[in-house]
């Protein structure tokens, strides 16, 4: 069994997973635009993703732009927890992450390890830790 999580961005999926792909060394796999597709979207958003995924070593997500008559609203319903092999490693990503979003929780020592919580710029919760 395999859960991973599956990521909706409100028509800027290809940048976010371009951003995420850079700090966690992944690619981009199985990229499908709405080009083709026999749904009701407008010419502009055609180009966007209906459909991609981000493959790595130690990560795997899948996302895709929300078609524009889905309502999408920003949640806490989820986050994504990322465990660390190193403090520098963790707070170098919180980091980049953080910036340009907000940090909720400082990345600081706790009473298990590192760790820090905040929003990147695109809206998605994170987790960094790192266990001594």
């Amino acid at each position: 069994m395999n859960v991973q999580a599956y990521l909706a961005f409100n028509g800027n999926c290809q940048e976010a997973l371009t951003f995420y792909g850079k700090l966690f060394n992944a690619e981009i796999k199985n990229r499908q635009t709405y080009e083709d597709r026999k749904i009701d979207v407008p010419s502009s958003y055609r180009q966007k993703l209906q459909h991609a995924e981000l493959k790595g070593s130690g990560i795997r997500i899948m996302a895709y732009d929300a078609a524009p008559d889905t309502p999408f609203n920003h949640g806490n319903q989820i986050h994504m927890s990322v465990d660390c092999d190193s403090k520098a490693e963790a707070e170098n990503l919180f980091n980049a992450l953080s910036n340009g979003g907000k940090i909720h929780h400082n990345f600081r020592e706790r009473e298990w390890g590192y760790f820090g919580r905040c929003s990147d710029e695109f809206g998605i919760n994170w987790m960094v830790n790192f266990n001594n």
